[in-house]
């Protein structure tokens, strides 16, 4: 999962205020040009233009790209929907902050008051407010483009297990009847103004998936889910067998060869993180594409490490384009790299439907009858 990577603007982008934002080709256009050859060998370049990256004549993956049929452009919407689970619904989003009867419940909960309650970057409300909040105590809280409660708090102020127990807090009044949300996340940072830096000690608190997904199918039947990254948080841990943590990008890739080399049979559902928190979000196109070089120096120690009976699936939740003026998720097709040693190997997989086809083939490659929605696209 790479998360935030989008390939295009969706047809309905425009009322996301998402109009021209291509993740992938832009920042490619914005940088120069990407050097990743071993994106290119599997087929990257053959989902859409990008400079630096050509169309391989035999990609040793199968390419495509998918449409969100959700409504929504969040990580857990998104997330849910790569599990076979097209939410019902979309998350109800903030714009102009969180109502403040809700404010006033949360400060009374928690027994101080509160800096902020507007739409922002998380790197920029701390800069902003990070002087108010170490001189007074009061948590900043604020929200984004998507369905979003954060709290952000100085380390050397709120202790981390303090910080935790407000998120929890919200977590418990942002439902029905009150206004609801679809993450309640913990922004812990450090240092001094001018000079801020949010840790990796962040902490999602999601709901419920509202039906099946093919994580509680797998995990039914008795094979091993494993969770590397914040996965396991927007489905509030569901359907997971086994979750492992790591700190960015570098430590996720070493811990997911670490998870691959043990004997177990199941799924491993990989996020990482980075592309959309640290880059995306801020639009770090340079950083980005950085990033993306680190994932394809990677990937053959990522190929090595596959039997040669496992399926693998690279794509993405949503877009988080860096070279647009919003630092928020974008609503973009996804890319889809699949790869199967007998089925998937080189096929133009086209546009997909839905991102629920990847849950779908999941469960059709263990053989596992599970009532979700989309189509495989592993041939019989």
């Amino acid at each position: 999962m790479l998360d935030g990577c989008g390939v295009g603007e969706l047809p309905d982008a425009h009322e996301y205020g998402d109009s021209g934002s291509n993740t992938i080709g832009n920042l490619a256009r914005s940088v120069g040009g990407l050097d990743l050859p071993n994106f290119e060998t599997l087929g990257l370049g053959n989902i859409i233009p990008i400079d630096g990256v050509s169309k391989s004549v035999r990609p040793l993956f199968s390419y495509g790209k998918m449409a969100e049929k959700g409504r929504g452009k969040d990580s857990t919407i998104g997330h849910w929907e790569l599990a076979g689970l097209i939410s019902p619904f979309a998350f109800p989003t903030y714009p102009d902050g969180f109502p403040q009867e809700f404010i006033d419940e949360f400060e009374k909960a928690i027994g101080r008051g509160t800096l902020g309650n507007f739409p922002a970057s998380g790197t920029e409300i701390i800069e902003r407010l990070g002087e108010d909040h170490i001189r007074t105590g009061k948590p900043i809280v604020y929200t984004s483009a998507d369905s979003v409660f954060q709290i952000a708090s100085h380390l050397d102020v709120v202790p981390l297990e303090t910080l935790y127990e407000w998120c929890e807090t919200a977590r418990r009044l942002l439902m029905p009847p009150n206004p609801t949300a679809g993450r309640v996340i913990a922004r812990p940072f450090m240092g001094e103004q001018g000079n801020f830096v949010r840790t990796y000690d962040r902490k999602d608190y999601g709901v419920e998936p509202p039906g099946n997904t093919v994580l509680d199918c797998l995990k039914e039947s008795g094979r091993e889910v494993i969770s590397v990254g914040k996965v396991d948080t927007l489905f509030t841990g569901r359907g997971f067998t086994r979750i492992e943590h790591y700190a960015g990008n570098d430590e996720g890739m070493k811990r997911a060869l670490e998870v691959m080399k043990d004997d177990w049979t199941g799924l491993m559902f990989f996020n990482l993180i980075d592309f959309d928190q640290t880059w995306g979000h801020r639009n770090d196109a340079h950083g980005f594409a950085r990033g993306l070089k680190a994932v394809d120096d990677w990937i053959p120690d990522f190929l090595a490490a596959l039997k040669p009976t496992d399926l693998a699936i690279i794509t993405a939740d949503h877009g988080n384009d860096p070279t647009t003026k919003s630092t928020d998720h974008s609503r973009e097709y996804v890319p889809l790299l699949a790869y199967q040693g007998s089925f998937l190997r080189g096929q133009n997989l086209g546009i997909r439907e839905t991102f629920a086809d990847v849950g779908k083939t999941i469960a059709h490659y263990f053989n596992i009858n599970c009532e979700i929605s989309g189509t495989s696209f592993l041939l019989p």
